[in-house]
């Protein structure tokens, strides 16, 4: 298969800029593969579609403040660090700009407030451009991250991170910090929605998958196949694992909601379709010839041409009709990316 075997055309006003202003009143395209059906809701309707006995599978990872703007120590020239994955202790790795003037031994001053400073030294090089950094702070790194940093909007959305971001680009259920990008399908949630889908007699379980930098990472190579994914490290609970594992025995579905969730789901389910329970990294990629072995439906945002998102679905469908779906959201003026509309592959 060929990168442009999923490409299409996107107006950038269709981009969203900022979230709805209710969470579940974004809008819902449903699509129904058994009658090649497609309706169009608003989030809220998603209880309709799920039934007794299903388990809907989220993923509780919480995004961090993981930009950092600063100044060299040396030249007080401007500086910028995304940290893309904590290595241990105070040691990350972090994208870095301008790299250029970033060499070992630099040193980056971030806060310098009495009792509550923040630096970086950087150690050595990464991979694919990144630094190794070790920071030294005053007090909690967490306080000091919280303090300092800017919560990592996408490329896509063309302004700062404004007060309302700490709130909307994270879920109501996340509870792991780790991520650098939102499991943006999840930002639909309210909690009152939570509780009526929970009373209608349909699981909830929860999954970590922390979302590095990779899932921006750009396809390159023609042949989709030649494609490498980053790993992300993933944990599945006991209790996940039963609750996943139970409902399917008695025949209820497994809906995932994101591609990190079912990345995570597919990554520790065996051939049998059973999940099972451990922590391990993934660098799974999912594109249309692949067999899921859990997954029986899928919410999830509108992803951007070209992107192994947009595979992903394509594989739990069908990549032709996934695009004359998309197509159709365009004309209709569905808001797409990670602050727009929703989609239910059923």
């Amino acid at each position: 298969m060929q990168l442009t075997d999923f490409d299409y055309d996107l107006p950038e006003e269709l981009i969203a800029q900022y979230p709805s202003q209710k969470r579940d009143e974004a809008r819902l395209l449903v699509a129904d593969r058994a009658h090649d059906a497609v309706e169009h809701k608003k989030f809220y309707d998603i209880i309709d579609y799920l039934n007794p006995g299903d388990v809907l599978v989220m993923n509780d990872s919480k995004v961090i403040p993981a930009r950092l703007l600063g100044r060299k120590k040396e030249t007080g020239a401007k500086v910028e660090f995304l940290l893309t994955k904590h290595i241990g202790g105070d040691m990350w790795e972090a994208m870095v700009r301008p790299g250029r003037k970033l060499k070992p031994g630099a040193l980056v001053i971030f806060s310098d407030r009495a009792g509550a400073s923040l630096s970086a030294e950087v150690k050595k090089y990464g991979s694919d451009g990144t630094r190794i950094v070790e920071f030294e702070y005053d007090g909690n790194f967490h306080d000091r991250l919280e303090e300092t940093g800017h919560i990592p909007l996408p490329p896509y959305i063309n302004r700062p991170d404004e007060p309302l971001d700490r709130k909307m680009y994270q879920t109501v259920y996340s509870r792991e910090e780790g991520s650098v990008a939102a499991p943006t399908a999840g930002l639909h949630f309210t909690d009152e929605l939570l509780e009526k889908i929970k009373d209608k007699g349909i699981k909830i379980a929860y999954v970590t998958l922390h979302v590095g930098i990779g899932t921006f990472k750009p396809v390159t190579c023609e042949r989709i196949e030649d494609h490498h994914m980053h790993f992300e490290e993933y944990e599945v609970s006991a209790e996940c694992a039963e609750t996943v594992n139970s409902a399917r025995a008695a025949g209820g579905r497994v809906i995932s909601v994101g591609t990190t969730s079912t990345r995570t789901l597919e990554s520790a389910s065996d051939e049998d379709g059973i999940l099972h329970a451990g922590s391990g990294s993934t660098g799974i990629f999912i594109y249309p010839g692949y067999k899921f072995k859990i997954v029986d439906g899928l919410i999830t945002n509108f992803h951007l041409p070209k992107s192994t998102l947009l595979m992903l679905i394509s594989a739990l469908y069908d990549r032709e009709k996934i695009l004359a779906i998309y197509k159709t959201a365009v004309e209709m003026k569905y808001r797409f990316f990670s602050y727009g509309d929703a989609m239910f592959i059923e």
